[in-house]
């Protein structure tokens, strides 16, 4: 069965593509270039992983035994992988990406990283006569099994240019918000959105059962109200059921308001609930709950 769902893509100029990392975003969103005509190399660093991609995109797909090889052809790479070293350890050195790019190539990277990441492999790009955009998203699992992730840029406007009509094959919204980092500061900026509204719908619904009400007739009616959110639409009722399986792990979130609260340091930002709302997810982790989605927060207030 696919793993991504059904998309109606717009035309675009079949390219030659890359696809470095193919874990829960990076393999549907791959396969939503394939199906918009595109071919695609990709690498993962779990080999069985990238067998069984090709698997289901055969007619426009293979597959390479390192990234060096996987790019050698390709106009644009895109990358999704873990985190910054990830992301050095799929660009840097003999057998990274840089090593095999075209001159002039793009190398686009979806991970949610440091801005300090950003900022220095553009400039090893850069030196090497390559192009480089930043590029993380917001959606979720969700978001890129159906193609329809946003997506935060940072670098130049000639490369944003060129990656735009390809990767509106998986988003909805793809948009150039500055240099190089900017990209990751934005995701950052979401992340500490989403952290506070996740506390306080926790915080609500364990007070709305605490206190005896019907919680899904509660969120019914404010959902039609000001306290309406993606998140009280999408996870308010799974959390008052108890059901925590939807994806963003509890762990990638505290590897990402880590990118936050560093670069907080660095900027002189005061992030007290942000700072708070991490150490909830500290408590998660140690209940167990390292790969319960982030609307587990109300755990902890059981």
């Amino acid at each position: 069965m696919s793993s991504i769902n059904p998309k109606t893509y717009e035309a675009s100029t079949p390219r030659r593509l890359a696809f470095l990392g193919l874990g829960v975003m990076g393999y549907p969103m791959a396969g939503h270039l394939v199906r918009a005509g595109h071919q695609v190399t990709v690498y993962n660093r779990t080999p069985a992983r990238a067998i069984a991609w090709c698997a289901e995109f055969a007619t426009a797909s293979s597959h390479a035994a390192t990234p060096k090889l996987a790019v050698q052809q390709a106009d644009i790479v895109f990358c999704c992988v873990g985190n910054d070293d990830d992301l050095r350890s799929v660009t840097l050195g003999a057998d990274g990406a840089f090593a095999g790019m075209k001159p002039s190539a793009l190398l686009v990277d979806h991970t949610t990283a440091s801005a300090n990441v950003a900022r220095e492999l553009s400039l090893a790009a850069s030196k090497l006569g390559l192009q480089f955009l930043d590029a993380p998203v917001s959606g979720g699992q969700a978001g890129a099994q159906n193609g329809l992730l946003t997506v935060m840029c940072g670098g130049a406007q000639v490369a944003f240019d060129a990656a735009q009509p390809v990767a509106m094959a998986f988003s909805r919204a793809f948009t150039l918000l500055g240099d190089s980092g900017a990209g990751q500061l934005a995701k950052m900026v979401n992340q500490i959105c989403i952290a506070g509204l996740v506390q306080g719908l926790s915080e609500a619904i364990a007070f709305g059962q605490q206190a005896g009400l019907d919680m899904n007739q509660v969120l019914d009616v404010i959902g039609k109200g000001a306290a309406q959110s993606w998140q009280m639409d999408n996870r308010g009722k799974t959390m008052v059921e108890g059901k925590f399986d939807f994806g963003f792990a509890v762990d990638w979130m505290r590897k990402d308001l880590g990118l936050v609260l560093d670069e907080a340091k660095r900027n002189g930002a005061r992030l007290p609930v942000t700072a708070l709302v991490d150490q909830f997810y500290a408590d998660v982790q140690q209940m167990g709950g390292r790969r319960w989605d982030t609307s587990s927060l109300i755990k902890r207030l059981k």
